[in-house]
């Protein structure tokens, strides 16, 4: 599925018609503390923005929830106009309140606010891609997702979203909206420890469609940690980078959203997601995914 070429670990995807480097950019660590309200420092927050597309990125995550509208106005200040190349992901079907959850927010007039409100703090007439986040910050929950999903199939229809995606979902909730609509991502946890969606993985790459996993390094135990930490210690690099670089290994569909706040760190992470693993390598972390996580060791689902 790959059409176009960047120096860019992984190269590129493409979903539906947009064309995207395999290696993104999440922007929720932009805003404050627990995702909430504007971030400390402004103008850093600006230049990695600025970076991520000086380096290639044509890929970057956001949701209007992150801040409340936070990261959306920052990407807005940043870049917009918008390069032809780049391509902004959004999310509905959940709101922050007062004390920093998120509750969902799915029946048709919720999404319908959602999606105008991307639209204005973007500064654009279309999203390129809107995600259906359906279960809760736990995890995906069992149930049917029609009624939301046929909400924003209305909306593609009056042109206000190009192409639609599902994130937090089961695998039974896959095959439910591909008898609604066509879909050209999923965004579900999934790393080096929890391989859960193994099978979801092969099906959406022989399909065509985009993987996105969040959440690339976490829920670890202290031994998966070590196994991990052992192949980083070999080529030098940071345990995240090898995480990194393994999804990319892992299938052609898997496009990587990492976030940070540093433009330092966002480099960090481009050069480390280019680490070549070897053989050997992908033997032991392979090993990693078959040693099942402690409950303890699972933090909550990306919001």
């Amino acid at each position: 599925m790959s059409t176009a070429t960047t120096t860019l670990p992984g190269g590129t995807w493409t979903m539906g018609d947009l064309t995207v480097s395999r290696f993104g950019y999440g922007a929720m660590q932009l805003t404050g503390p627990g995702v909430m309200g504007p971030p400390a420092d402004h103008a850093g927050a600006l230049a990695v923005l600025w970076e991520a597309v000086r380096l290639g990125i044509t890929h970057i995550d956001t949701a209007d929830a992150y801040g409340p509208h936070v990261t959306n106005r920052l990407i807005r200040e940043a870049l917009h106009p918008y390069p032809d190349s780049l391509h902004v992901v959004t999310k509905v079907g959940a709101v922050r309140d007062a004390q920093g959850g998120w509750p969902v927010a799915r029946e048709p007039d919720d999404l319908r606010r959602a999606v105008h409100s991307n639209l204005e703090n973007l500064g654009v007439e279309s999203l390129d891609l809107v995600n259906l986040r359906l279960g809760t910050a736990e995890g995906p929950r069992p149930g049917s997702l029609a009624r939301p999903y046929e909400t924003l199939v209305e909306l593609q229809q009056q042109g206000l979203i190009r192409h639609l995606g599902l994130s937090n979902v089961t695998a039974e909730q896959v095959t439910e909206a591909e008898g609604i609509a066509p879909f050209v991502c999923v965004q579900n946890l999934y790393n080096l420890a929890h391989r859960g969606d193994d099978a979801l993985v092969d099906r959406l790459a022989a399909q065509g469609i985009a993987y996105v996993p969040f959440f690339p390094l976490g829920g670890f135990t202290p031994v998966q940690s070590d196994a991990l930490s052992t192949v980083a210690a070999r080529h030098g690099v940071r345990p995240m980078a090898v995480a990194l670089a393994w999804l990319l290994h892992r299938s052609p569909n898997i496009l990587l959203i990492p976030g940070t706040s540093s433009v330092a760190h966002l480099r960090e992470n481009v050069s480390g997601a280019g680490v070549a693993l070897s053989g050997q390598d992908l033997a032991e972390l392979d090993a990693i995914g078959r040693r099942p996580p402690d409950a303890s060791s699972v933090s909550p689902s990306h919001p």
